[in-house]
């Protein structure tokens, strides 16, 4: 055997070794960790959807998760119920509010009295906070909230206006509304956005959805699944029940199977598991 058989063979051999090691390798040993969504911001530590509640997660390195609703005169603002009454010092519906009749009300004594006076920040402030921090690989979920016609064109804007489009995922009405997907894709084409999945079958229709460049999932999804979701250049974003509590089993299998981000109450909590998973690789 002369010496360029033997090296050929040899480089053959070294290659069927690895190919054979990543056949074994556990999956997901190597996908990359989920990004932490706080829900409404910092939820348990600071009074949601507030500029201070989002402000600590932008510290933290966290996504958060937002809501949309609009005033009176058509100002979008982030609010997770159509009233005032449960997270302000005042009662009444948002819609019978002008944007300047909101600066007025405090959306931080409820919580604690140390935030007292936070306001329900408009979407323009929270797109502007977010801006002001360097691009990460954080997500921030835009719930929408409202029906009408024009949010989705309106959030664009706005989006774009501070160059946080890229940033954004679109959940919310999004995630069920074929409509308001249309309406996005029409504002701009290179909006992310997701369609719902409660279950595998509802995952296949997801999946095939040509305007989404990600999967919404409420359930734990099969290792499989997963794979699948990625194969077809797609992202895993998970919310619900199964990993918004401190459910630190679940959170275990999103990290070790590589779901993408992560909608959580406990953010800080996940956000330690995160951190004592990576020192453990």
């Amino acid at each position: 055997m002369n010496a360029r058989v033997w090296y050929l063979l040899v480089i053959l051999g070294t290659l069927v070794v690895a190919v054979c090691e990543a056949a074994q390798k556990p999956a997901g040993e190597d996908a990359p960790l989920p990004t932490i969504v706080g829900h409404r911001g910092l939820i348990l530590d600071a009074p949601e959807n507030t500029l201070a509640s989002f402000r600590a997660c932008l510290e933290l390195g966290f996504g958060f998760e937002l809501d949309v609703q609009r005033t009176k005169d058509g100002h979008l603002m982030c609010l997770h119920d159509t009233t005032i009454d449960r997270t302000t010092d005042r009662k009444g519906s948002l819609t019978e509010l002008t944007r300047y009749q909101t600066v007025g009300l405090d959306a931080g004594s409820w919580f604690s009295p140390r935030f007292k006076n936070q306001r329900i920040p408009g979407i323009d402030q929270v797109f502007s906070l977010i801006a002001a921090y360097p691009k990460s690989a954080a997500i921030y979920a835009v719930d929408i909230k409202l029906n009408d016609a024009k949010v989705e064109a309106d959030l664009v804007v706005l989006a774009k206006k501070h160059d946080i489009l890229d940033r954004l995922l679109f959940i919310g009405n999004t995630i069920q509304d074929a409509s308001v997907r249309q309406r996005l894709y029409a504002a701009d084409r290179a909006v992310q956005m997701a369609a719902v999945a409660h279950n595998s079958k509802e995952l296949v229709v997801s999946l095939a959805n040509p305007l989404t460049t990600w999967v919404y999932v409420r359930y734990l999804p099969s290792p499989a699944e997963i794979t699948k979701v990625h194969a077809q250049g797609k992202q895993i974003f998970i919310a619900g029940n199964t990993v918004a509590g401190h459910q630190s089993d679940n959170w275990a299998y999103c990290i070790t199977h590589g779901v993408d981000a992560i909608l959580t109450d406990y953010a800080m909590e996940l956000g330690r598991q995160l951190r004592r998973s990576k020192q453990s690789k």
